[in-house]
Parts: structure tokens; C-alpha cells; sequence
């Protein structure tokens, strides 16, 4: 299945362990990884100036994100979906990736809960589906 890990999923699988990371091992290792320039970049910007990594570990983390997941560019949606600008860009990197779902612990992009046949989940609620025998296996 085809997923895309938001920003905030890939910064917290970084710099803490929990959920996350176990979420992106899950997701690197059993799904397609659906990521865009624009979520690299958001991502290689806060690591560096918000969390204060240095440059070689943030370029590192890049690299294993690059070489493991598929980069696309976003088709952001005709009209504005989002009051952030930014979350419409995740959901075009999830159109123009034909994405099943968007993992993300974004309240605006939550409350959603779905755009179009993409579903918008938390990472608990992806991987409590993913285990649960009653619903659709992700």
C-alpha cells in the first residue's frame, strides 16, 4: 500500500523512539513510502533550525529517507483544502503519489479524516488498524 508520512511522523520517528519509529520501520519495510521535495525540505528545516542537528546527521537522515521511499511532486488540490497552505501540500504529494492514506499527527489535516478515497490517520490509529482482524489489513 502506498502511504504518506507527513513531516511531523518523520520528525518524531528521528529524534524520539516510540510510535514513530516504529511506524516508519513498519512502513519503510511492508508499504510504499510516498514522500515530496517539499516534505524533505520541511523536514530537513526544522531538524536543522528547530531541533539544532547539524548538518551531517540531517543529511544522513535525508539519504536513508531518499533511497528508501519514493519522491513526487505534489499536485496540490485545484481549491484550497487546508487553512495552512502547507497541508495542502501534503495532500497533493498524496494525490500525485496515488496514496491509499496520509499518517500524520496534524489536528488540521485530522479532523479530515479523509480527502477523496485518501484516508488521513494519526499513528496509532494507522497501526491500530493494521492490527485489528476486523479491519482493512494496512
Amino acid at each position: 500500500m502506498k502511504v504518506v508520512l507527513d513531516t511531523n511522523v518523520l520528525i518524531a520517528a528521528f529524534i524520539t523512539q516510540g510510535v514513530c519509529g516504529d511506524l516508519l520501520e513498519h512502513c519503510l519495510r511492508q508499504h510504499e513510502v510516498i514522500l515530496s521535495e517539499f516534505i524533505l525540505e520541511e523536514f530537513r528545516r526544522h531538524l536543522l533550525h528547530i531541533f539544532g542537528y547539524s548538518d551531517t546527521d540531517v543529511e544522513e537522515a535525508l539519504e536513508v529517507l531518499q533511497q528508501k521511499a519514493k519522491i513526487i511532486a505534489p499536485t496540490p488540490p485545484a481549491q484550497p483544502v487546508c487553512r495552512d497552505p502547507d497541508d495542502d501540500m501534503i495532500l497533493g504529494t498524496a494525490i500525485a503519489g496515488d496514496a491509499a492514506c496520509i499518517i500524520t499527527g496534524d489536528r488540521d489535516l485530522l479532523v479530515l479524516g479523509h480527502f477523496g478515497s485518501i484516508d488521513i490517520l494519526s499513528p496509532a490509529e494507522f497501526m491500530n488498524r493494521r492490527s485489528a482482524p476486523k479491519r482493512r489489513e494496512f
